[in-house]
């Protein structure tokens, strides 16, 4: 199968997208919720588009470099917003978005 070569770059997509998600549905239960609101919002996009670019692989998609950047620029946005807050599944969230978008970069040429 051609997207054996890029089974690497799938499962870290897959673990983002997973720590997003965790993110998302614990950030709705914080008493800050509001103060949780770009967090949740940006968990949801890197989600979506991590999820999106993980299918595109498996189907050997053409548009791997523009798909890569993207999805790094939406890891990126991602983990630097997780980051900035203290809860254990935002700093979870904040790695794993920076090792997806370190993956996608590479991508990249």
């Amino acid at each position: 199968m051609s997207h054996e070569k890029y089974a690497s770059v799938i499962e870290v997509l897959h673990e983002c997208m997973e720590a997003c998600n965790h993110c998302y549905t614990s950030c709705l239960q914080e008493d800050n919720v509001k103060e949780m609101a770009e967090c949740i919002r940006l968990d949801r996009e890197c989600a979506d588009i991590c999820a999106f670019f993980e299918q595109s692989l498996t189907r050997d998609t053409p548009y791997v470099q523009e798909l890569a950047q993207l999805c790094a620029k939406a890891c990126r946005d991602c983990g630097e917003e997780c980051a900035k807050h203290d809860h254990d599944h935002c700093q979870k969230c904040a790695e794993a978005c920076r090792k997806c978008a370190d993956e996608c970069e590479k991508l990249v040429s």
